[in-house]
């Protein structure tokens, strides 16, 4: 009876909610027990075995999923990593061994140029150093930024800006920019160099702080500058200060930064005459050092020339002047190192949310990133499966490829990379309309769920002349849906991260987010080719049938030599066209640091402001 009664109640139970409920707690057992349960033929007392291993297997299920649910959540993370993502395949084909050896050969001789230019950039002349450092009493820029930051972890921004342009070399374009630490808070750093041409503000020098700005609103960093400047370079004046992205736009973003609430400190470190003064002002909490720091619109020289009185520095614009006189500083400090001190003690009161500090537990890839340097493409006409890149840089090497099957010359899917879920979007040959049409839903899966985007940019040269009323067409289809895939990346509210691996070319490469669509960061590796055309593909064939355009060979091998060196890497990067150059080797550290940099945003609040902090 009591078997009987046992018997009728698991036949109630084992209906299709419960094994619905329960089913992926013991997947295969619950299934061949229900099975065994339900045959006429089953004597009771297998029966009564059968739910009691079934009782069993359903506690120690619960116990498990308990267990895990109490777990940290980056063991679950981690978990979740080892099977919602498949495996890609990196194991490079044999066929490709002379392509391989080929991409290390030209990766080993664009890395020595890189390190060469790199040392030549960080020299400093011997009288600079010791008139900046003894006669006036100064510490160099790279120990100020040692006593600002929590550690030595500078993520330094565009270190080769300022080499070899038209009016000279200005190294590192006079200022150091780049991210870092300070009291567990990411923040943007602007620090003058007056080292370099005694600190004085080139067109460059504008440009790279420009660019430190727009980052700093791009990903809501709280912004600390270091201004120790001589002051406009005057005989540059027309390319520093008329025009709408020139001098003056520093100004325009502190203001417009401070009503978005990104906090801003400035430690006057050194001279600040004319601009340089204003934006030591305009920060919303300033810092002067005692005897040191000098804040005014002309020195003691042209109040000299202009007026013939003869004042001193201190009587004209020091420290003491404008903390009890003018208010335009807040605090002040008799020692440099108590400057820095109190910056600290400021970011302290800027009361940014932090990310928790939560161990996420992540693969490496299974394949070593020192591979990376053999894949660096050479030639951009044919380059190796862009798979065997991504293999070397996410976590395990696990990829969600999304729409694998259509447009597969761009590669789209997710991925993690040191624990950051990213959306990916891969050149993998030519961007074609199936292609691009893939990119723009990709993108918008990406915007609506808040994903940050990593673009890996190898764009296809073009070669080839429209011949044919079909090409046409098929021009016109293409270039329609790379309207498309434009339009969605510039209106897409996620955070962008471009890395050019191989070609830059062309309408193809606004298309990958481009630097004129304003990517949250933007790397070269430095085989990275940039320009309208490849001037190594069939450049003269390309040209020759114009008839509108005729040159004789000289003049075209110059043109050749003339693009060929402005689409390198290094010329790109001296010009800040992006934001450095970074090996190959090392692009999963760099993209995993601008990942934890970007997400600091996320655990902010931010409400809307109608205007800046004003200095009354």
């Amino acid at each position: 009876m009591i078997l009987h009664t046992i018997d009728i109640m698991w036949m109630y139970i084992l209906k299709k909610p419960f094994l619905d409920a329960n089913i992926y707690l013991f997947p295969r057992l619950a299934r061949a027990l229900t099975c065994n349960l339900m045959t006429p033929r089953q004597n009771k007392s297998s029966v009564w075995k059968n739910s009691q291993m079934l009782c069993n297997t359903q506690l120690r299920g619960m116990v498990g999923l308990i267990q895990d649910r109490a777990s940290s959540g980056s063991t679950s993370r981690n978990s979740k990593l080892n099977w919602s993502f498949p495996v890609l395949d990196g194991s490079i084909p044999p066929e490709q061994n002379e392509m391989i050896e080929a991409n290390w050969r030209n990766n080993e001789v664009c890395t020595q140029r890189y390190s060469e230019l790199l040392g030549k950039v960080c020299q400093r002349e011997k009288g600079d150093i010791l008139r900046h450092t003894q006669e006036n009493h100064k510490l160099l820029v790279r120990d100020r930024l040692r006593l600002v930051l929590d550690d030595d972890d500078f993520f330094e921004l565009s270190p080769l800006a300022g080499y070899d342009l038209p009016y000279g070399t200005v190294s590192n374009a006079g200022c150091l920019t780049g991210i870092g630490k300070i009291c567990g808070v990411w923040c943007m750093l602007i620090a003058n160099d007056a080292t370099v041409k005694g600190g004085s503000l080139y067109p460059i020098t504008v440009k790279k702080q420009l660019r430190a700005q727009d980052i700093a609103m791009l990903n809501h960093l709280p912004t600390v500058y270091l201004v120790d400047s001589g002051g406009a370079f005057l005989p540059l004046q027309a390319e520093i200060f008329p025009d709408q992205y020139h001098g003056g736009r520093i100004f325009y973003n502190i203001a417009l930064m401070s009503s978005m609430k990104i906090p801003q400190v400035a430690v006057v470190c050194g001279s600040c005459p004319a601009g340089a003064a204003y934006a030591s002002t305009m920060a919303e909490e300033t810092i002067i050092v005692d005897n040191i720091g000098s804040l005014f619109l002309a020195g003691p020289p042209l109040v000299k020339a202009a007026t013939g009185e003869d004042i001193s520095v201190e009587e004209l614009g020091g420290a003491r002047l404008h903390a009890r006189g003018s208010g335009s500083v807040d605090y002040i400090s008799s020692t440099e190192e108590e400057a820095y001190e109190r910056v600290r003690s400021v970011v302290m009161t800027f009361n940014r949310g932090q990310s928790p500090k939560e161990s996420m537990k992540y693969a490496d890839p299974l394949y070593s990133p020192e591979e990376l340097k053999a894949l660096a493409p050479q030639n951009y006409e044919y380059s190796l499966d862009v798979k065997l890149i991504l293999s070397r840089l996410i976590d395990g090497s696990q990829f969600q490829e999304f729409k694998a099957e259509y447009g597969t010359t761009l590669v789209t899917g997710f991925a993690y990379v040191k624990g950051h879920l990213i959306g990916l979007v891969a050149n993998n040959g030519e961007l074609t309309h199936q292609a691009s049409l893939k990119g723009s839903h990709f993108i918008n899966l990406c915007s609506h769920r808040n994903i940050p985007i990593l673009f890996l940019l190898n764009t296809v040269p073009q070669t080839s002349r429209c011949m044919s009323l079909a090409q046409a067409e098929d021009l016109g289809r293409k270039f329609k849906a790379q309207a498309c895939m434009m339009a969605t990346i510039a209106c897409a509210e996620v955070p962008k991260i471009t890395l050019v691996i191989g070609g830059y070319f062309g309408n193809d490469s606004y298309a990958m987010c481009g630097r004129s669509f304003n990517p949250n960061f933007l790397f070269l590796w430095p085989n990275a080719r940039i320009g309208l055309v490849d001037c190594r593909s069939p450049f003269a064939d390309f040209l020759e049938g114009d008839e509108y355009l005729s040159m004789d060979k000289s003049t075209l091998k110059h043109l050749e030599k003339k693009l060929e060196t402005e689409s390198t890497a290094l010329y790109s990067s001296a010009r800040l066209w992006d934001d450095g150059v970074i090996l190959p080797q090392n692009s999963r550290e760099v993209i995993a640091k601008c990942l934890e940099i970007i997400k600091q945003k996320d655990h902010q609040t931010f409400i809307c402001q109608q205007q800046p902090i004003l200095r009354m």
